[in-house]
């Protein structure tokens, strides 16, 4: 086994989690698709060869949380058996992706007009397999739904109960329905509009 500090290649495990020990192919090209909850998506490089499976791990030990179909990507690509996997995400530009925001209705559950403005709410519960959950503005407050579409078409991939977020939401069929949610980044204030 050769150590970080021998000179050329040295093909030992240590290596391989850096991308030592792989070939890397640079890759650019266009986010396909990216489903946070089933943890994968693909990019389409520009030069025509086949899509390249982008892995939620690589995304977020790069720092990302999602990719939104359109963004560009420059990534480090390595051959499996099933084609090239992205290793290592160089850049990403989200400035000609397709926001979820602007992807139109979701396409599995009834769109819910908001009356609301951002609120913070504390999540009560949720299930990934059933596909919704409940958040709460507080006691004495009617729980809102929240169903998974929403949470894929803000970039988000699950809740966890006592988790704050900000919700807007409105009257749907059966109660109170989120139409829009986002990771509560900042107890001092709401994000600004952008």
């Amino acid at each position: 086994m050769g150590s970080k500090n021998s000179v050329g290649p040295s093909p030992s495990a240590a290596d391989n989690e850096d991308g030592g020990g792989l070939d890397l192919i640079e890759v650019a090209g266009a986010i396909k698709w990216f489903d946070a909850s089933k943890g994968y998506g693909f990019i389409v490089p520009d030069d025509g060869t086949p899509d390249v499976l982008l892995h939620v791990t690589c995304l977020r030990r790069d720092g990302y949380q999602t990719a939104y179909e359109g963004a560009r990507i420059l990534c480090e690509a390595s051959k499996g058996t099933r084609g090239l996997q992205a290793f290592r995400i160089l850049s990403m530009d989200e400035s000609t992706a397709v926001h979820p925001a602007q992807a139109g209705p979701p396409r599995t559950h009834s769109a819910v007009t908001p009356t609301s403005g951002l609120e913070r709410c504390v999540v009560k519960w949720f299930n990934r397999v059933k596909g919704y959950g409940f958040v709460s503005r507080g006691e004495g407050t009617e729980d809102i739904f929240v169903h998974m579409e929403t949470l894929r078409r803000y970039g988000m991939m699950e809740l966890r109960p006592g988790q704050t977020v900000l919700v807007r939401f409105g009257p749907g069929d059966k109660g109170l329905m989120a139409a829009e949610i986002r990771p509560d980044g900042s107890a001092g204030g709401l994000p600004g509009s952008h």
